[in-house]
């Protein structure tokens, strides 16, 4: 047995090495490199088609900057004990995706109402947005046109109810019907006016419909919760800055409708601005209201202390302070004052911070110590006489409680002016724009198509390979200790031509080229015909331990070119001056006739069923020398005619007559007539197909003959064709044409 070349097989390959052989992929795709090439062309127009097909989808966007914002008591002073604070926009954008932001702007919109006029199927919408209005033929018909339009003024249902769909039918001059989704009538309007429906319940009011009758239209009533939740997912909201907080948001909204993405990012920037104003609004109105209570307290508390202080005077009888006890009082009411606004502060701080938070503790710390400082002060007055420090007490309640009061009045006024001017810490710095068309991306579609077709094509063709375990070099024939006695190169005169017979209704069938006349008589400089010139040679060696001049050409499968090989190597041979014949001895679909062009008639079957002499049976060819037996009519019983003794009787006489006789036999591996004629014949050779037959598929058939006592001599590798995947270490053919003088 002879070692194997480098490459053989793909099959080969695996079993023997686990490694990919670059050079068998490479050339397997240049072999195919048209069929590739093809089906990234077929991708490459469907990606074009598709993105002329798709509904484009475009984005708009709007630029919303957030501020940073105070308290409202106290709001300076408390931001500089606070040290400032860090703007933060996630808070921000949280709100702006929230139900109560984009609920607003969906019922604003009415974005849970949507009408879908009902076109031709893939290209009726390609056609709406090209203009395309009814030709004259579709009159009549439910599918809507460039301008023919519907706009719904209001769709109510009922409040809890889930999506909804009607089709809404025009009847001409503004009418139309209404269906539900199983075709029922919910009911007939016209435009401007309002339909009232029991059940469903729903009013649908139609402000302009502008279609012929018979239009249609897919009126879709989606709920609260479905429309806003599809405003989220198309609404997207990026901060800029990057790491850092500038305070911008960018919102992007995408969608096919480009007014109605400019109406609901425009709704989406309102909505968020009223609803900022609003909320600053809404703590000075809280922090009013908590003043507003407090001050006819106060205003109480100072009359009160006003009084005590002048009922004291008039039973002291006006006592006077002294220089010591005013600049005391003075003190005290400064420190009371300054305890009044870190209370303000405190109580800010409360709704704001826990008790362990550093600023909070840092304003307890500092009310602590004006609270010590307080309390050394009136340390301090107790060594006054008795009415100088009860005149202290009164008159630092009055001014302590007047200048409380005085604070809140202040506050209060200024909490008005506020409320009054509040703008809130958002700003619309851009109102919403369509930049353009953003799906589908033509040039990325196309190119990706491109690639992915390409992509199939190689896969589809490694694939093949892979799953082809075809002969494919005669390498492999010598591995299963066959000989091979000679590789037929695929012709491609005789490939054109039997394609273009195969295209007619009755030789559909032939695929091995014997319908197309003798190729060795039409073209004897084909490379083919060399081949078998070849073969010619080594037979004559080959029958040499034969017993007879008898040669059986069989092969594992049909349509694998054994009539071809007989034909034309009775042919080569009787140009070398034999005397040859050939004998059909496919009873059952043999077709040598057709190589000759005549019919089939008066062949093999009738000698053998005895309605037809021997020499009757013998015709001539065009080529001197050169006879052939057809196969005759199609018996029912062609096995057991080939076992009958006057079958035995005729190869007699044919070998007797003729220097070489060549039987053209079936499959063996379909039926059992080869080995039957091949145990009466001296030489028998198998014509295996280049890429069809199966190493498994030839041992079986050498078993089969084997069973039946032929001895295979060797095999015809036929069909061979020069591929770049195998060619690396095998030999080639070579053209070397001429013509004779």
């Amino acid at each position: 047995m002879t070692q194997a070349n480098n490459t053989t097989s793909l099959r080969s390959q695996v079993q023997d090495r686990d490694e990919i052989d670059i050079g068998f992929v490479l050339g397997s795709l240049w072999d195919h490199k048209f069929f590739v090439l093809t089906l990234g062309v077929v991708f490459v127009f469907a990606g074009v088609l598709y993105s002329a097909l798709s509904t484009p989808v475009y984005e708009a966007d709007a630029l919303v900057q957030v501020e940073e914002k105070s308290g409202t008591i106290g709001g300076a002073d408390l931001e500089q004990l606070l040290g400032g604070s860090d703007l933060n926009t996630s808070a921000e954008v949280e709100i702006l995706r929230s139900r109560m932001i984009l609920g607003q702007v969906v019922d604003q919109v009415d974005l849970d109402v949507q009408v879908v006029p009902n076109t031709w199927p893939i290209i009726g919408d390609w056609l709406l947005r090209r203009g395309v209005e009814r030709p004259g033929f579709m009159e009549g018909s439910g599918t809507v046109w460039a301008g023919e339009t519907l706009r719904i003024g209001e769709l109510v249902t009922s409040h809890d109810s889930a999506t909804s769909r009607f089709t809404l039918r025009s009847e001409g001059e503004g009418r139309y019907t209404l269906f539900d989704t199983e075709g029922n009538v919910l009911g007939e309007g016209s435009a401007r006016t309002t339909l009232s429906v029991d059940q469903p319940w729903l009013e649908l009011t139609v402000t302009e419909l502008e279609a012929p009758a018979g239009a249609t239209f897919t009126v879709v009533k989606k709920s609260r919760l479905a429309a806003i939740h599809g405003l989220q997912r198309r609404l997207a909201i990026q901060p800029l800055g990057g790491r850092k907080e500038t305070g911008l948001l960018r919102l992007t909204l995408k969608g096919p409708d480009t007014t109605e993405l400019v109406e609901s990012l425009d709704a989406t920037t309102d909505v968020f601005l009223t609803q900022n104003i609003a909320r600053q609004a809404a703590e000075a109105d809280k922090s009013l209201e908590f003043l507003e209570v407090q001050a006819p307290k106060v205003r109480q508390q100072l009359t009160e202390a006003e009084n005590r202080l002048n009922e004291y005077r008039l039973q002291s009888d006006s006592v006077d302070l002294t220089l010591e006890t005013e600049s005391a009082l003075e003190r005290m009411v400064n420190i009371e004052g300054s305890l009044n606004e870190l209370e303000l502060q405190e109580s800010e701080l409360s709704r704001r911070f826990t008790s362990n938070h550093p600023v909070y503790r840092s304003l307890i710390e500092k009310k602590e110590q004006l609270l010590r400082e307080k309390a050394r002060l009136e340390q301090q007055t107790d060594d006054l006489p008795e009415t100088q420090q009860q005149i202290l007490r009164l008159s630092r309640d009055v001014q302590v409680t007047q200048e409380i009061y005085v604070q809140l009045l202040n506050r209060m006024q200024e909490l008005r002016l506020a409320r009054a001017g509040t703008v809130g810490n958002v700003r619309i710095l851009d109102d919403a724009v369509v930049k353009g068309k953003v799906a589908p991306k033509s040039a990325r579609i196309i190119a990706i198509s491109g690639l992915a077709g390409l992509l199939l094509a190689m896969t589809m063709v490694l694939l093949r390979g892979i799953l082809n375990r075809g002969i494919v070099s005669p390498d492999q024939l010598e591995e299963l200790n066959l000989p091979v006695y000679a590789t037929v190169p695929l012709s491609d005169e005789e490939k054109r031509r039997s394609k273009k017979v195969n295209r007619t209704k009755n030789e559909r069938r032939r695929k091995d080229g014997s319908a197309n006349g003798l190729l060795a008589v039409r073209n004897p400089a084909d490379l083919s015909v060399e081949a078998i010139r070849s073969l010619r040679t080594s037979l004559h060696f080959g029958m040499m331990e034969g017993s007879d001049n008898c040669l059986v050409i069989t092969g594992p499968s049909p349509s694998i070119g054994k009539s071809f090989t007989s034909t034309n190597l009775a042919a080569v041979c009787a140009q070398a001056g034999q005397k040859v014949v050939v004998l059909d001895g496919d009873m059952r679909k043999g077709h040598v006739h057709e190589a000759f062009k005549e019919d089939a008639h008066n062949g093999l079957s009738e000698v053998l069923s005895g309605k037809l002499d021997f020499e009757q049976a013998i015709r001539p060819s065009e080529l001197e020398g050169l006879s052939w037996v057809s196969r005759g009519s199609a018996p029912p019983n062609p096995s057991e005619l080939l076992m009958h003794a006057r079958f035995n009787e005729f190869l007699s006489y044919l070998s007797d007559k003729f220097d070489l006789v060549i039987i053209d036999t079936p499959p063996i591996l379909a039926v059992t007539d080869a080995a039957i004629i091949g145990k009466q014949c001296g030489t028998t050779l198998m014509v295996v197909r280049f890429g069809v037959n199966t190493p498994k598929e030839i041992q079986v058939a050498e078993n089969r003959l084997a069973v039946g006592g032929v001895n295979l001599k060797g095999t015809i590798l036929n069909a061979m064709e020069k591929k770049a995947a195998i060619s690396q270490g095998h030999y080639g053919y070579y053209n070397y044409a001429y013509k004779s003088d």
